[in-house]
């Protein structure tokens, strides 16, 4: 049970919740924040019954993080492989040669919507009936992100061919069930908020339809309450039970294709959302289907999270990073006591290197991990580095992502990269040698 916030921090919550719900007319808004596990406050403004937090809205493209979750499971069993085409689960569409991968980043260069009607407000069908032809494919494999509906509806279609079973069948038995979310589900069950539209010129409403979207579901199909939406925060935070490991969790949040239309620092990984908002990383996805719109939004280095959901077609800015900010400000973050640990090697293997003439410094960092990097105030290339059971080194992240680092008593081995303990030490197997004749 999360701990609730402050009375004065609550109070500055609603007073946001507040003004957003009636300057971007949403019939209805609800929204909380996330922290130790729960919800730590949450409120709804307009049209909406209590419990707010037990009011279903439609998720949209937060179904889309589900969809990859059970793709990246399948991945970690075995079953298929990122670079994996999808022709070899799939086959018979005109995206076959691109990669699994590719269109869990949004960047297989497949259409932004389906062919035919707008799925969003028709009864959607089989792969058959969507009639896929060579048009539906728009960019060349892996040139630029490109939001593809049509892509996670395909991913969707090979999550059921690969478990034998439907879509809604999978993510309930797999993601859904074993994280509790048990009033998320692919139809509205009451209570549940009507889809609405509002005018941009008058303050009137127009009813949004509401269908199954078939093939394109794993798009954006699931209806989930305030307290489920808070879980699955819970879930990006780190608490991922038995649905995923903590590492792919962290793969799946690595940015791959940056949105350049974004106004701001704007990515996306495996299946989320990466964005930079006032020098914070946000994790999650907002979600947008007719009459709904939706987020989950978590900060990770402050273990804090955000959810909102609204009844609105358009024209409502996301509370979310506000929020966030609130609980920030009002509330910071106590961080844990430093206290010393052992490193995960030699103290003298600690200190400057050099790699040709440029000093970095190899240190311990917490986790069992070693960063190398340029000395303070220098420019230059820096990476986490985690142990393998050879005794070799696995870059985390920065240039030296996937690489190894090879530690000897007089030099380190990086990617063809030699550092040494004094620049260009000749004691040292420096690539191309070093002159006889030294410094001069």
């Amino acid at each position: 049970m999360a701990e609730p916030v402050l009375p004065t921090t609550a109070r500055r919550l609603l007073a946001r919740l507040a003004r957003a719900q009636r300057d971007g007319r949403a019939p209805s808004l609800v929204a909380g924040v996330v922290r130790d596990g729960g919800l730590a406050w949450s409120a709804g403004r307009g049209a909406v019954p209590e419990p707010h937090t037990d009011v279903q809205y439609r998720l949209g493209s937060i179904s889309k993080t589900v969809t990859a979750i059970v793709v990246m499971r399948l991945r970690d069993e075995g079953r298929l492989r990122l670079d994996d085409p999808l022709e070899k689960h799939l086959p018979g569409t005109p995206l076959g040669d691109r990669t699994l991968g590719q269109l869990l980043a949004h960047l297989a260069g497949a259409s932004a919507e389906s062919p035919g009607d707008w799925w969003e407000r028709t009864p959607g069908g089989t792969l058959a009936d969507l009639q896929l032809e060579e048009d539906d494919v728009v960019l060349g494999a892996a040139r630029r992100f490109h939001y593809s509906n049509l892509g996670f509806g395909l991913l969707g279609e090979l999550v059921a061919r690969v478990r034998g079973a439907s879509w809604d069948d999978v993510v309930d038995r797999e993601v859904l069930a074993p994280l509790g979310m048990a009033r998320t589900t692919p139809r509205p069950v009451p209570p549940a908020a009507a889809g609405i539209a509002v005018h941009p010129w008058a303050d009137v409403v127009l009813p949004e339809p509401e269908h199954h979207a078939g093939i394109m579901a794993a798009a954006g199909q699931l209806w989930a309450p305030l307290t489920d939406l808070a879980r699955f925060a819970v879930f990006l935070l780190g608490d991922t039970g038995d649905v995923l490991s903590a590492a792919t969790l962290a793969e799946m949040a690595e940015p791959a294709g940056v949105d350049s239309s974004a106004p701001g620092w704007s990515a996306y990984g495996l299946g989320l959302q990466v964005l930079r908002v006032d020098d914070r990383t946000l994790i999650g996805h907002g979600g947008s289907m007719p009459g709904f719109l939706a987020g989950v939004f978590v900060d990770r280095d402050e273990q804090t999270g955000g959810v909102s959901l609204a009844n609105t077609t358009a024209g409502l800015d996301t509370v979310i990073p506000g929020m966030l900010a609130d609980l920030r400000a009002s509330e910071p973050r106590i961080v844990e006591a430093w206290v010393p640990s052992p490193p995960p090697v030699d103290l003298d293997v600690l200190g400057v290197w050099f790699w040709g003439p440029a000093p970095h410094l190899l240190r311990a960092v917490p986790g069992g991990l070693l960063h190398l990097g340029p000395l303070p105030g220098r420019g230059g290339r820096a990476s986490r580095f985690t142990r393998r059971p050879d005794g070799t080194w696995l870059g985390l992240d920065g240039y030296y992502a996937g690489e190894t680092l090879r530690i000897a008593d007089d030099h380190l081995d990086l990617g063809t990269f030699i550092f040494t303990r004094s620049p260009y030490d000749p004691a040292a197997p420096v690539p191309g040698g070093v002159d006889e004749s030294g410094w001069r």
